[in-house]
């Protein structure tokens, strides 16, 4: 069995053109393995948007969830930032 905790990531919706679906980046600082260089990396996450209300652009918290289909693996739990506010 597993602990049931749902990890929750914040990101940025790159893409929204799938029906339910939307594309959210992630970005992260990792050091480089030997030489130490701070090197900025970007995680993509298929997420379930049940009311299609997120656009390109938002910023969004996404929380783990059973898998929904091949890939997605994710859902909107909210949006924290609309591009309209910006």
């Amino acid at each position: 069995m597993s602990s049931g905790r749902r990890q929750y990531k914040v990101g940025r919706v790159v893409s929204n053109k799938m029906n339910k679906t939307v594309i959210v980046a992630v970005d992260y600082l990792k050091p480089h393995r030997l030489y130490r260089k701070i090197i900025r990396k970007t995680n993509r996450f298929h997420a379930h948007d049940e009311t299609n209300q997120c656009r390109e652009g938002d910023i969004v918290r996404i929380g783990e969830t059973r898998p929904l289909s091949k890939t997605k693996r994710w859902e909107v739990v909210e949006v924290v930032q609309s591009m309209e506010e910006v």
